[in-house]
């Protein structure tokens, strides 16, 4: 899901390239239209994604929408995060960061998460939350092994919870 604005827009077309679907909308603006299209295209077989803090914050606070798409279409959920040693930060309310060139980076990955369908909407998003933070945390405090032999590039980096 990207918002309207111009940093959804930017986003939108990174996670085009990355081939998930763009579906407009926010968790404040047209947030039953933005899950309906993303429901829409999980039904058609794409990849779905959100910005889960966004599009007002608070940083790292996860919102209810992915754990209600992920309960009404039974898709799992999976958290990244994705860590730069050395990066522009924007002024905005999540603190953007553009990484500069030839910087380091760590991602980390959470297992999948899967909400059943009459699953209770707070457990899971309290479990959303704590994926969240758990694959914050690890990335940014391991940013400085990224690449040597302890992660190599390429190397799974898939949490488990």
């Amino acid at each position: 899901m990207s918002s309207d604005s111009f940093d959804g827009e930017y986003t939108g077309r990174i996670m085009q390239k990355f081939g998930f679907v763009k579906v407009r909308g926010s968790s404040s603006k047209g947030a039953v239209r933005a899950l309906l299209g993303m429901r829409r295209a999980l039904e058609e077989g794409w990849t779905a994604a959100f910005t889960i803090d966004g599009p007002k914050g608070p940083r790292y606070v996860a919102k209810p929408g992915p754990v209600s798409l992920s309960r009404s279409t039974g898709a799992p959920m999976v958290v990244f995060h994705i860590a730069h040693e050395r990066a522009w930060v924007l002024k905005t309310w999540d603190r953007c960061m553009i990484p500069k060139p030839f910087t380091r980076a760590f991602m980390r990955i959470s297992g999948p998460i899967r909400v059943p369908p009459n699953g209770d909407l707070e457990k899971y998003q309290s479990e959303l939350q704590a994926a969240l933070d758990r694959v914050r945390i690890f990335a940014e405090e391991n940013i400085s092994k990224a690449g040597t032999a302890e992660f190599p590039f390429g190397s799974s980096n898939q949490d488990e919870h």
